[in-house]
């Protein structure tokens, strides 16, 4: 039999599913010649005695872990990035035990209150953002900003500078730099003077890369994944980094020894957009096998204080607004007349008011908004951060 085997031929590219999907045919053809059985009982006893000799053997063949070595400024960035991350972590856990042991705190009607904002979006404004369909949207830290364009439609910059279409945008934490990446295969960082700079993103190559903004400099080429690689999201204390792809998985990663730490399976097709919670307790998922929508989910965001509640945006023409005690549905956004590509919640913080920004392929960006009741604004409510 093994003679016989080594001499089919047997593909090598197919997705993992697929393969899978094979085997299950083939064990399920053999069982119902009577056959399974006995194949998987050679199959044990052929493993009981490799086993068996491997032990008695005196040459020992000893599985050392690879690694490729690192520049000096990886290191270096690896050994900041535990730094900053430790003050990070430091401040939320102190954040939370505060609100925790303050008796005149009550989280879940915090909760609550948030939730009923969220209930309260409405659409604010729709404009036309270009000739062609959009694919990306990203507030400012301000939310002054929405990508290219005020809140209330004006257009503040054009920036030019790929030679093919662009494909995802997004702001900086700080300094409201702007990150775009396209199909020509770069990815750049620009200020809002139209300054161009650097930056890196995930990739059709199977990858995922770092890169040292202020130089340009190459610090990591990660791989891992069997197939092109399409979110990334990074936890927010900024130790860990997560990636998802077109192989149906998630991997999170530990920026400070390079490590994946998990490798998350769930998802029986791609996954397009990954968010962790402002929280940093929860890592939201979403992508092609249309889970919780009637059709692919295109972006998944946590509400960035908090993560109170997961907006996601679908190919369904809706965005849906979740709740993160349960994940139960509060609110949905019908509105747009083409697929929703992208969205993103402002971080004007509570109890000013939550504002929504969609993108969609009819070309138009909307802006959801809901209003502060005067029960919300009395309430006090500690978004101190470091």
């Amino acid at each position: 039999m093994k003679r016989h085997a080594s001499a089919l031929a047997v593909p090598t590219n197919e997705p993992e599913m697929q393969r899978r999907d094979r085997l299950r045919m083939i064990m399920a053809r053999l069982d119902s010649q009577g056959e399974l059985e006995r194949l998987l009982k050679v199959h044990e006893e052929e493993a009981a005695a490799s086993s068996a000799a491997s032990e008695d053997g005196d040459d020992q063949i000893v599985q050392y872990p690879f690694y490729t070595e690192g520049s000096k400024a990886l290191l270096n960035a690896r050994i900041d990035i535990a730094k900053y991350s430790i003050r990070r972590a430091a401040s939320r856990l102190e954040r939370a035990r505060r609100k925790k042991d303050d008796p005149d705190e009550d989280m879940d009607a915090e909760l609550d209150l948030v939730l009923e904002e969220a209930k309260s979006l409405e659409l604010d404004c729709s404009e036309i953002g270009d000739d062609r369909p959009l694919s990306g949207c990203s507030f400012s830290h301000d939310s002054q900003l929405l990508a290219t364009c005020m809140p209330d439609t004006k257009k503040v910059a054009t920036l030019k500078g790929h030679t093919e279409r662009l494909t995802d945008v997004q702001f900086s934490p700080v300094h409201n730099l702007l990150a775009t990446a396209s199909a020509d295969r770069t990815a750049r960082l620009w200020n809002t003077e139209g300054t161009q700079l650097y930056l890196g993103t995930t990739s059709f190559d199977q990858t995922w890369r770092l890169w040292d903004v202020e130089t340009g400099e190459e610090l990591l080429l990660q791989e891992g994944h069997s197939r092109s690689v399409y979110g990334i999201d990074f936890h927010p204390d900024g130790s860990l980094v997560g990636s998802s792809g077109l192989d149906a998985l998630t991997h999170v990663w530990d920026l400070r020894n390079g490590r994946s730490i998990l490798a998350l399976e769930g998802h029986v097709k791609i996954v397009l957009a990954l968010s962790f919670s402002g929280n940093g307790y929860y890592l939201a998922t979403g992508g092609e096998d249309n889970t919780s929508h009637s059709s692919l989910i295109s972006q998944v965001k946590f509400e960035p204080q908090e993560g109170y509640f997961l907006v996601t945006a679908s190919y369904d023409l809706t965005a849906k607004i979740w709740s993160a005690r349960d994940f139960k549905p509060v609110k949905m956004l019908s509105g747009h007349e083409e697929k929703v590509a992208s969205l993103d919640i402002s971080g004007v913080k509570f109890p000013h008011g939550h504002q929504i920004a969609t993108v969609s392929l009819d070309r138009t960006m909307k802006l959801w908004s809901s209003s502060s009741n005067e029960k919300i604004q009395a309430m006090d409510v500690d978004y101190s951060t470091s």
